[in-house]
């Protein structure tokens, strides 16, 4: 089968007896980088043929992976870092493997979005994780307008060397949120600054943090423009300047878009309450 493995984000104390036993009894490894993942067979004392499988060439490797698959190979794949299929390789694996009705796990392990949400110091459920902020303005309109409409933490990563600009945009487009940038995880340098997204731009303008980077916003969802007032405010603002129950009922029933009888019946509820 194909086993998706967790690798360590950094301390490579991080990576489960489950992988390790897995990365030495496979018949092969395929890696989003060869020489990062020998790096680690050599730390762990295993030596595996590698196979280089990466954005570019995925869908390839997975038509040559499933033919081994029919083999009864054992394939272990490991992106770089964390969990593949988490902003890395492995999801045309996976669907290949679905395809052709062929036996898939993943084994769990270090994952940088989910110790980030956690370590932000922020609630971390729900949240809601958009891969690498887009570099690019026009990429950007529909993530921040989503991020508009959320009412929970919003998770990315960002380039060490972009997280100044990162954060002027969000806080332009959103407002001064709370947030945290995370750095280093789990690595000898981790850090944790938390603040304002107005407070972490001003820090990071000029000077860029140092390693690989996670941005964590706790965002406020904004109303629609177009979104109905609340039946029972308008009735009371109605009935407080003068209008009849009645004429009340009536306005209150366009604008909101309920029946009339319900907001007649809501309208003598409020006159009766104040008499």
């Amino acid at each position: 089968m194909l086993l998706l493995c967790a690798t360590p984000i950094g301390n490579l104390g991080d990576l489960t007896p489950r992988v390790r036993e897995a990365l030495s009894s496979c018949d092969a490894v395929y890696c989003e980088d060869t020489r990062r993942t020998l790096a680690l067979l050599n730390h762990i004392g295993i030596k595996k043929p590698l196979v280089s499988c990466y954005r570019e060439n995925e869908r390839q490797r997975a038509l040559e992976l499933v033919e081994r698959l029919k083999l009864d190979e054992t394939i272990v794949y490991v992106s770089d870092a964390g969990m593949p299929g988490v902003s890395d390789p492995g999801e045309a694996l996976i669907q290949a493997c679905i395809a052709q009705n062929l036996p898939y796990s993943v084994l769990p392990g270090a994952s940088a979005v989910l110790m980030a949400a956690v370590m932000s110091g922020l609630p971390a459920m729900p949240f809601t994780f958009f891969g690498f902020f887009p570099r690019e303005k026009k990429a950007q309109t529909p993530v921040i307008d989503q991020m508009k409409r959320l009412g929970h933490l919003a998770v990315f990563y960002e380039s060490p060397n972009r997280v100044g600009a990162t954060l002027k945009v969000l806080r332009d487009a959103l407002g001064d949120l709370d947030a945290a940038l995370l750095r280093e995880l789990t690595k000898l340098h981790e850090e944790v600054v938390r603040g304002t997204l107005s407070e972490l731009a001003a820090r990071y303008a000029e000077t860029a943090p140092r390693g690989e980077c996670v941005i964590c916003v706790l965002c406020r969802a904004e109303a629609p423009q177009d979104a109905a007032p609340d039946p029972d405010a308008l009735l009371e603002m109605l009935l407080a300047s003068g209008s009849s129950v009645r004429d009340a009922a009536a306005e209150a029933a366009k604008a909101c878009g309920i029946p009339k009888k319900e907001a007649y019946a809501r309208a003598l509820a409020l006159q009766s309450a104040k008499q």
